[in-house]
Parts: structure tokens; sequence; C-alpha cells
């Protein structure tokens, strides 16, 4: 039998003993639940939503996935540019191309369904207005929809370059083409003279910042959806030398004095071509930007023996090296032109449609020497290719603002 003393020793074992193992249980059912929700939140992947606005579509990476099969079409589209159709081109990676999709950080760009389009953007027109980037893009729209519906109308309305109409569903797309946005032409000194004359311009690029391009100046009041672009004209030396033919910017039919850079010209026509088309839209259009698509010339420029040799996606900090404003190479002009569209479209009614980062990494989808280019092509895109993602975008953000509308 134990003593007093004993017992007193060994009283305190038992409440101790106790607490270790309500501790221990505790600790065991706090990890259980924490395993249980660190593998509910692994497997979780947001269900794709169409008017997803918390989703930055723009960031992300691309994923290889040789099993991927893009529901558009392929490379029989006869409205694909010769020059940007690489399958038949005989580019190596061509196929690959399209095996790369977007996966932007958590959530996800689902492909648009052409025949769900045509059927919620029946009687409805929509214009791309902007250089070929925006043809190649228009292109992509059109050869997605023309597998799906065949019985198309080809005509060019509003002064359109090219034009389709899909007969069952009353829906129209056009390009427009223009390379500026505002209209401009060859300029030559007066024999009078002037006051460019007397500055000693003898010719040049006389560029209307107030004016827009004939081509598309009936477009707002036409179309109920429009989609521009500009950029890739504005420092083209081969087209505008600053010294044999010059950019000359006039305002109010007037010379502006002293004359301007192309970067202040690219301002002011930014905004009066968004004054523009904000007065002309039709009641309820939605007008769009896209934002500059990058080139990939390595090496040089176009005219310098630059070319685009790459078969894979850009490594994050590769795509730095090419296109930081502080390294000031080759491709800069994406970034930089961008700069001036978020400045002129702040404040307007506009929706900016991004695509510039997501195609920064795509150095393997340009068509490069592909069908026998004496010159590597480093600015388009091969089609089927990332334009095809473009849409993706530019349709989920027309689905967004139709269902807040």
């Amino acid at each position: 039998m134990a003593t007093k003393d004993q017992q007193h020793k060994k009283l305190p074992l038992f409440p101790l003993l106790s607490l270790l193992c309500f501790a221990s249980v505790f600790l065991a059912l706090s990890l259980s639940k924490r395993a249980s929700i660190s593998k509910e939140t692994t497997h979780f992947r947001p269900t794709p939503t169409v008017a997803s606005t918390s989703c930055n579509y723009s960031h992300g990476s691309w994923i290889y996935d040789p099993n991927w099969i893009p529901n558009n079409y392929d490379s029989s589209c006869k409205e694909i540019f010769k020059g940007w159709n690489c399958i038949s081109g005989n580019k190596s990676n061509a196929r690959d191309i399209i095996k790369w999709r977007w996966q932007p950080n958590g959530c996800d760009l689902p492909p648009f369904d052409p025949v769900r389009f045509l059927q919620t953007f029946r009687d409805t027109n929509i214009g791309f207005v902007g250089d070929s980037l925006n043809r190649n893009m228009f292109v992509s729209l059109f050869c997605s929809l023309k597998r799906v519906s065949s019985d198309v109308k080809k005509w060019r309305p509003a002064g359109a370059d090219r034009g389709f109409t899909f007969i069952h569903y009353n829906l129209t797309i056009a390009y427009h083409r223009t390379n500026l946005l505002a209209r401009y032409g060859r300029w030559s000194a007066n024999s009078n003279g002037g006051e460019l004359e007397s500055l000693g311009y003898k010719e040049g690029y006389r560029v209307d910042v107030d004016i827009p391009e004939g081509t598309w100046a009936d477009a707002p009041s036409f179309h109920d959806v429009l989609i521009f672009n500009t950029g890739h004209w504005w420092w083209a030396p081969t087209k505008f030398d600053p010294v044999k033919s010059p950019m000359l910017f006039f305002e109010n039919n007037q010379p502006l004095i002293p004359p301007v850079l192309p970067d202040v010209g690219l301002d002011k026509v930014l905004k009066h071509m968004i004054l523009f088309a904000e007065r002309r839209m039709r009641p309820g259009g939605i007008k769009l930007f896209r934002t500059q698509s990058p080139r990939h010339f390595e090496g040089g420029d176009w005219d310098q023996g630059g070319s685009c040799p790459r078969l894979q996606p850009l490594l994050p900090e590769k795509v730095e090296e090419l296109f930081s404003l502080k390294n000031n190479g080759t491709n800069v002009e994406s970034r930089l032109v961008n700069q001036h569209l978020f400045k002129a479209l702040k404040g307007s009614t506009f929706h900016i449609l991004d695509i510039t980062h997501m195609s920064e990494f795509r150095a393997d989808a340009h068509p490069a020497t592909a069908g026998g280019k004496k010159h590597d092509d480093c600015m388009h895109w091969c089609l089927p290719g990332i334009t095809d993602i473009w849409n993706d975008l530019f349709i989920t953000h027309l689905n967004s603002i139709k269902s807040r509308d």
C-alpha cells in the first residue's frame, strides 16, 4: 500500500498524462483538417466563366499540351494570306504552335465556341480597324466562323478592305485597313513657299492628326463592335525616313510649327481618333483598343539580317532582355507604343484588349522564312496560331461586357 508521501508524488502524473493525451488528439485532428484543406486547394480549379471580371487574362504562362486540339480551323481556310500559312509553307514547328495553350494566373481562358458566338451575336456588325496585324486577327476569326457556317456573302461595308456576312446569322465582320488611323499622303514643297518650305522641307508625308483615314471614317456609324490598333508604322524608317521623307503633322489644316517628332504626333492622333470614334459610334456600340503586337527580331531588324528561328516560347528572362525599355533593343516598339496607348485611353469609354505580354513569349509563332521569304517575317503571326488566342480573349471580353449591359 502506498504511503501518503508516495501518493503525493504520483498524483501529478494523472493530469499530466491527460493533458498530453488531449494535446495529441487535438494535434492529430488539426493536422488531418489541414491536410484535407491543402488537398482540396491543390485540386481546385476555378470554373471557367465567360464574364470573369476578376481575372487578369494577360498574365500567365504557356503550357505545352501535345493532345491539345483547338476547335477552330486548319490551313485549308482560303482567307489565310499565303505568307501566314505556316503549315502549307512548311515551317518546321507549324503544327506545334497551336499545341501551346495560354494559362492565365489563377483562372482559365476558355476557347470560344464559334456556333455559340454566331448565335449570341446574331444581327451584329464587327469591325477591325488598323494595320495588317489586325487583319491577322480578323482572318483568324473569319476562318473559325467559316468552319461552322459556310453560307457567307463577301462584300466591303463602310469602306472596308475586306468583309463577310454570315447569312444565316446576319453577322458581319470586316477589316478596315489603316496604318496610322489618321489620313496621310505624300507632301511636296510648294513653289510659292510656306512655313515648312521656309524650314528647308522639300518632301515628306503629310499626316492630318484630326482627320480619320477614309477607309474607316464611316465604320463607327456602321458597326456595333469596333476593335482598333495602330503602332507598327509610326517608327518605320523604310516608309517614313526622318530625313528623306519625314512625317509632317497638320492640325486644323495647318502644319504644326515647329514640326514635332512621331511620338508627339502619335499622341495627337490617338487623342483625336478616340474622340472621333466616341462621337460617331452607334448607340450602345462597344469600342476596344488592342495593345501592341510584339515583334521578335534577333540579330538585327528585318532589313539588317534579323531573324526569328526559335521553335519554342521564350523564357521570362529572355522576354525582358528583348522587350525591356531600358535595353532599348530592336523590339522595344511594343512596350513603347503601349505607353502612348494607355495614356491616351485613360478616361475614355474604350475597353483595352491587352495581348502584349502573352505574345512576347511567342518568338516561335511567326512565319519567319516559311513559304520562301527573302527576309524573316518576325512581325506577323502564323495561322492557325496565336491570334486565335487573341480572339478567345476578345470574345471573352465581349461576352463579359454584354452580360454587364
